[in-house]
This record gives C-alpha cells, structure tokens and sequence, in this order.
C-alpha cells in the first residue's frame, strides 16, 4: 500500500459568503466521506484561512524573508488535505473524487518514500 495526499483548494470568497448554512452542509459531507473511507483515512485537517498564513522564502544567498500572507496568491486556497492509504494511484483518484470541495477541487499526489 502507498499514501497518498489528497489537498482539498477552494474558493475562500465563495465559502464567506456561503454561511452558516454551507460550513453546515460541508461537515456533515466531511463526516460522511470520513465514515466511507475510514479504512483509508490516515489523517488529515482543515487549514486556517490565507489571511492567517505566513510565509518564509529564502534567496540564492540564503537569505530569508518573512511576510505575512500565503505562499501564493490564487483564487483557490490549499484548505485542509486528508492522508489516505492506497494500493495505486487510480485506487486513491477513486476515494479523491468523494471529497467534498463545492467550492473547488482537489489534488492527489504520492508521499515521497525514502529508504
């Protein structure tokens, strides 16, 4: 088996003027997905919203910077990620496509393994 990371990126704008009604609606469908996929599932978590980001680059002369704000700006924000386990790629692309993202999509990518 292998691990996957599924990134969930949404609209931050979109899920604001969503509400009450929509941070609802999207954790009874986390929970659901939780519940299918429990076997899986081997972590995951929402992320804070941009705003509360912090980034740090580092220069060609090793220098580093610290400015407040996400790494880049895009209209789809990384808002959480699940660590699922799975015998292949179209396995994980299989439980990827029951995530919840009304407001955007998602990316699987393999964790990198280091013998």
């Amino acid at each position: 088996m292998s691990q996957y990371v599924v990134l969930i990126y949404e609209d931050e704008e979109s899920w604001a003027s969503g509400g009450q009604e929509a941070y609802d609606q999207a954790m009874k469908e986390h929970m659901k997905f939780g519940k299918e996929n429990q076997a899986a599932l081997k972590g995951g978590s929402a992320l804070q919203p941009t705003a509360t980001a912090t980034s740090i680059r580092r220069d060609s002369s090793g220098n580093q910077s610290v400015t407040d704000g996400p790494f880049a700006e895009t209209k789809e924000a990384l808002g959480g990620y699940y660590v699922i386990e799975a015998p292949d790629l179209d396995a994980a692309i299989a439980i990827a496509k029951q995530v919840p993202a009304r407001f955007g999509g998602v990316e699987v990518r393999p964790v990198m393994e280091f013998d």
